[in-house]
């Protein structure tokens, strides 16, 4: 794995859905990496306003768990779980074929049950890995199963079904996020062909040398636009658009495959106005870039190129959560060359809380970050990997939660990766690209 970088670099992961922004201390015990305000007053009760993915506007709210109603106004009890129910805390322990949940192993207490009752040690239904419901373990034929546990969805009413499209308009559907998976392990890392991430794209840079040079990885949010990092561009607001190409659907930096590679000049690249480096530490660490349109068409859609999903505002990811990180950096600290190949590795969030310590990042850590690494400190974002994606799987699709920022070397010991908070930033990236919808991904073009 590899990444450009300030200080080092670094990578991470995470992921995943959470139902409830700005979560106190003490009702999670302990403070995931995210954590959001709610506004806007529509889901009462520290409830989270779920967008449709057509339209971005309201549809339903998630409620904490002890809560229900259709804004979260109505006091529950333990007997029925909200939203993902991700914080059911009940009691339950029955799968719905009526087995009797096994207790949670220690592996799984220690990594993602910390803050439950007893700390995990119960059989209790939870929902971790954000499954679609609370699930336990069970033994079914002699085997360790999981099951979906028999436990009601609070105030469950069916969704309206949207109105039917018109014969003569179709209405399309989002691909974003879905691939086609293939790798080959190797010793020393895994190398991942690019239909496994078919949404990552390799920044090229053409100085007067007219010599082209790698410069970054990014992520294809649509057509005509990928999102990677601020730091690629040093000569910030001065950043020649005309110098930069990207290719999409590379396996290899040194290989061109013209059968599944789609290249592209740079039209203009938006650097955040609020990044900041004068700590050392990329505050603000995000860019975007809009993609040259050939005869009216910018990216196609194929089994090599897809687009990837950005998850609604004020997502929250808990901490351990295993999430993917991509790029064609460097194997390890040290060496003078980038990877040959894509490469790939799976990394877990770090609390945000753990990052702030002084052993890890201190006072370096800011909310418009997150840290994910290794327990192990095995694997890494490095340096040529910087602006590649981290994403999460949910329902099956992949989302881009962070973007790989910087870290001090390559899988060292407390210096586990640092990412940009991508959920920090719909806003700025809707009023930059002018997508109608950043919550689902943008659309290809029907054919």
């Amino acid at each position: 794995m590899n990444r450009t970088k300030g200080l080092g670099i670094l990578i991470c992961t995470l992921a995943a859905l959470s139902t409830a922004a700005g979560l106190s201390r003490q009702k999670r015990q302990s403070h995931s990496f995210f954590s959001f305000e709610i506004s806007g007053g529509i889901c009462l009760n520290g409830g989270t306003s779920v967008p449709s993915l057509i339209t971005g506007e309201h549809m339903f709210c998630l409620c904490l768990d002890g809560f229900g109603g259709e804004h979260c106004e109505i006091v529950t009890s333990a007997t029925c779980y909200s939203g993902i129910g991700l914080y059911y805390k009940g009691t339950v322990s029955q799968s719905e074929s009526g087995r009797t949940c096994e207790e949670w192993d220690l592996d799984t207490r220690e990594r993602l049950m910390s803050s439950d009752v007893h700390s995990g040690r119960h059989n209790y239904c939870r929902n971790l890995n954000y499954r679609r419901r609370p699930w336990c373990y069970v033994f079914k034929n002699k085997d360790l199963v999981q099951e979906y546990c028999d436990i009601p969805r609070c105030g469950f009413k069916p969704y309206p079904s949207p109105p039917s499209p018109s014969p003569t308009e179709p209405e399309p559907e989002s691909t974003c996020g879905q691939r086609l998976r293939k790798q080959t392990k190797i010793v020393g890392g895994t190398i991942a062909t690019v239909q496994s991430h078919p949404w990552i794209a390799a920044i090229f840079w053409r100085g007067r040398s007219k010599q082209k040079v790698f410069r970054c990885g990014g992520s294809l949010i649509s057509p005509c636009w990928v999102l990677t990092a601020a730091h690629c561009f040093p000569d910030g607001s001065s950043t020649k658009a005309r110098s930069f190409t990207v290719t999409l659907g590379k396996n290899a930096l040194n290989e061109t495959d013209r059968t599944i590679e789609q290249t592209f000049k740079v039209e203009e690249v938006f650097i955040h106005e609020g990044f900041d480096n004068s700590e050392g530490n990329f505050n603000n660490d995000i860019a975007l870039l809009k993609l040259k349109a050939k005869h009216g068409q910018c990216a196609e859609e194929s089994r090599a190129v897809k687009t990837v999903c950005l998850p609604p505002p004020r997502q929250s990811l808990q901490s351990g959560i295993l999430c993917e990180i991509a790029g064609y950096g460097k194997e390890k600290k040290g060496l003078w060359y980038n990877s040959q190949y894509l490469r790939e590795a799976q990394v877990s969030l770090v609390e945000h809380h753990v990052c702030q310590e002084k052993e890890y990042y201190g006072n370096m850590i800011t909310e418009n970050m997150f840290c994910a690494g290794r327990p192990d400190w095995s694997q890494d974002a490095c340096e040529g990997d910087s602006g590649g994606p981290l994403v999460c799987e949910m329902d099956n699709r992949l989302f881009l939660f962070g973007i790989v920022s910087w870290g001090d070397g390559c899988a060292k010991e407390f210096r586990p990766g640092v990412y940009t908070t991508v959920t920090n930033y719909n806003q700025w990236i809707a009023e930059k690209t002018g997508l109608s919808s950043i919550t689902a991904g943008a659309m290809f073009p029907q054919k």
